[in-house]
C-alpha cells in the first residue's frame, strides 16, 4: 500500500498533467476556428471549379483529352498521405496509417510509393515502404503556393509516366468531434461523359476555346484539391487534439478525485491509529 507521501506525489503529478492538457485544449480550440474558416471558404471554390471543368468538358471535342485525364494500364501507384507533425491527437494519425495499410493490401499487385505530408506518416511507412518524398515542411509555411509546388512535382511525374494513378488519403473535417478518413483519386482526374443534347440547357460562348480553358483549369483544380485536403487535415487535427485533450483532462480529474479520496481515507486511518496509540500509552501509564 502506498504511503501518504507517494499519494501526494501522484496528486501533484496529475495536477501538472491537467494543466498541460487543459492548455493544449485551449490552444487547439483557438487554432480550430481559423482552420475551420479556411476550409469552409475554400470548399465552394473547389466544388465550383470542378463543376466548370465538367461543364466545359461535356461540350468539348472527345478526341482531345487532357493529359491529366488519360487513363492507362496501371502498374505504379502513388499515395499522398496527409497526417500531422505532432501527436497527442487521439486516432487522427493512426487512422490514416491504418487506411494506408489497407490500400497497400488492396493494391499489392502494383508497385506502390508514398508521398508523406506530415512526420507521423513518414515515421510509420519509411521502414516498410518506398517513400517517394517527405514533404512535412509544408506545415512550416502553409499556403497555396507551398502545396502547389509539391503538387506540381506529382503532376510532372504523372505526365512523364512514373505513376499511372495517384490517390489522396486524408482526414476530412466534419466538425470538431468528427473526422472522416477519405481516400480519393487525384490522377487521372474523373471527367464526365459527353452530355446528351436533350440535357444541355445552356449554350456557352467560350473564349479563347474549350480546350485551352481546360488546359488552364485542370492543373489549377488538381492543386486546389490537394490544398483542400491539407486544410481539411489541419482543421481535423485541431478538432481531434481538442477532443483528445478534453477527454484527457476529464480522465485526469477523475483519477485525481479518486486519489484525493484515497489519500483522505489513508490520512484519517493514520490519525486514528496515532490516537489509539496515545490513548493506549496513557492507559498503560495509568495502570502501571
Amino acid at each position: 500500500m502506498a504511503n501518504l507521501k507517494e499519494i501526494r506525489g501522484r496528486i501533484t503529478s496529475i495536477s501538472s498533467t491537467m494543466q498541460i492538457t487543459r492548455a493544449m485544449k485551449m490552444v487547439s480550440a483557438a487554432k480550430l476556428k481559423k482552420a475551420q474558416d479556411a476550409i469552409v471558404m475554400l470548399r465552394p471554390y473547389s466544388e465550383k471549379l470542378q463543376e466548370i471543368i465538367q461543364n466545359v468538358n461535356s461540350s468539348s471535342d472527345p478526341d482531345q483529352v487532357s493529359v491529366y485525364a488519360q487513363k492507362r494500364e496501371v502498374k505504379r501507384i502513388l499515395f499522398i498521405a496527409v497526417t500531422s507533425n505532432r501527436g497527442l491527437a487521439g486516432a487522427f494519425n493512426s487512422s490514416i496509417v491504418k487506411e494506408l495499410n489497407n490500400q497497400f493490401r488492396d493494391k499489392s499487385q502494383y508497385e506502390v510509393e508514398v508521398l508523406t505530408i506530415g512526420k507521423k506518416a513518414f515515421d510509420a511507412v519509411r521502414r516498410t515502404r518506398a517513400v517517394y518524398s517527405n514533404e512535412s515542411a509544408v506545415f512550416d509555411n502553409l499556403n497555396f503556393d507551398t502545396v502547389a509546388h509539391v503538387t506540381e512535382g506529382v503532376m510532372t511525374s504523372f505526365r512523364e509516366g512514373k505513376f499511372d494513378e495517384v490517390y489522396l488519403i486524408y482526414n476530412k473535417f466534419v466538425n470538431a468531434a468528427t473526422q472522416e478518413v477519405t481516400a480519393e483519386q487525384l490522377l487521372p482526374i474523373s471527367m464526365a461523359e459527353k452530355a446528351e443534347e436533350t440535357q444541355v440547357e445552356t449554350d456557352y460562348i467560350f473564349e479563347p476555346n474549350r480546350n485551352e480553358i481546360l488546359d488552364n483549369l485542370i492543373p489549377k483544380a488538381i492543386k486546389t484539391q490537394v490544398f483542400k485536403a491539407v486544410l481539411d487535415s489541419v482543421a481535423s487535427e485541431h478538432g481531434a487534439r481538442m477532443t483528445a485533450m478534453h477527454k484527457a483532462t476529464d480522465n485526469a480529474q477523475a483519477l485525481k478525485n479518486d486519489l484525493v479520496i484515497f489519500y483522505n481515507k489513508a490520512r484519517q486511518a493514520a490519525i486514528t491509529n496515532e490516537i489509539l496509540e496515545i490513548v493506549s500509552g496513557a492507559e498503560a501509564l495509568k495502570n502501571s
